[in-house]
């Protein structure tokens, strides 16, 4: 099982990268040690791979456009492929990852396999379902879950077991999700358009972006891209790009040294003073404590 302590991202995209995910076998388990991510948070991201997780210790919020819901020890859930999500967790937490593509259960494309079981959950409006102990059938999978990160990697057959365990898993999880795969589709297209303009942020935070360019870059008006970031990310466009540069200012503090000033700067947040302003009433620290702080961390 891998250790996670960072997350990274596509480039100019907020599609999760990961690393040693290969279509050979097309799964990565992990173990996530919050406490090493900048304020215990990882931001809003998609991977096209299904998620499963499992809270070890402590607890976490999951975010989603359609809400969110905490989990705290022993419990767990299902991220659906391509789903906007971020996570804040308490101090301590550390969490179970298995992110795989559902193709590794289906087997061939178009198979008996992939449209009578995997196309209804993956197609779904299903976004975040939760596994949660005090529910005997939910209780249930949440062992099955558990167990199959015990799983010993250099053994003999792992790829098979993980892949029956998963299985087992899926199975499960679609009878938990029955009540909810009637539902339409509210927030698909809307989600498609979010993905753009993150994309058009994340390749553009440097530069003074306004409001009408950016809802442009997704065809919208200024009241729909007002609309959409509400609906989906429960946040402004403005409130979302001062986030952002402020997590690509963490970065660049974490991992050199060039000067606060250029940092503000390079991340779109203008002078030092007005950089060093927004940093502490968001961060809780100055740009210079935060960056003493991470790179005592890590040594």
């Amino acid at each position: 099982m891998k250790d996670i302590r960072e997350l990274k991202f596509q480039a100019g995209s907020r599609e999760e990268l990961l690393p040693g995910f290969a279509p050979e076998f097309p799964c990565i388990a992990s173990r996530v040690e919050l406490d090493c991510y900048p304020g215990r948070c990882a931001p809003w991201h998609w991977h096209r791979a299904a998620e499963l997780f499992y809270v070890e210790n402590g607890s976490i919020e999951y975010h989603t456009p359609g809400g969110s819901l905490t989990f705290s020890e022993g419990s767990g859930g299902y991220v659906n492929s391509n789903v906007l999500h971020m996570t804040k967790a308490a101090p301590g937490t550390v969490q179970l990852l298995h992110i795989f593509d559902p193709a590794l259960l289906s087997g061939e494309q178009d198979s008996r396999i992939g449209r009578r079981y995997i196309a209804p959950l993956t197609a779904s409006p299903v976004e975040l379902l939760p596994l949660f102990p005090e529910d005997a059938a939910q209780a249930e999978l949440l062992a099955l879950l558990l167990n199959s990160f015990h799983l010993a990697e250099d053994s003999f057959g792992y790829e098979l077991r993980l892949r029956g365990a998963l299985s087992g898993l899926w199975l499960g999880l679609l009878g938990q999700a029955q009540p909810m795969l009637e539902g339409k589709l509210a927030h698909s297209r809307t989600s498609g358009q979010i993905k753009q303009m993150m994309a058009y942020i994340h390749e553009r935070y440097a530069e003074r972006i306004t409001v009408s360019e950016l809802a442009a870059s997704a065809f919208l008006s200024e009241r729909e891209c007002y609309r959409a970031f509400r609906n989906c990310l429960h946040t402004t466009p403005v409130e979302y790009m001062t986030s952002f540069r402020l997590q690509a200012a963490c970065r660049m503090l974490e991992q050199g040294q060039e000067p606060i000033t250029g940092i503000g700067r390079a991340c779109g947040l203008g002078s030092s003073s007005y950089f060093g302003r927004v940093f502490r009433e968001r961060v809780g620290c100055t740009p210079s404590e935060y960056r003493r702080k991470w790179q005592n961390h890590d040594n």
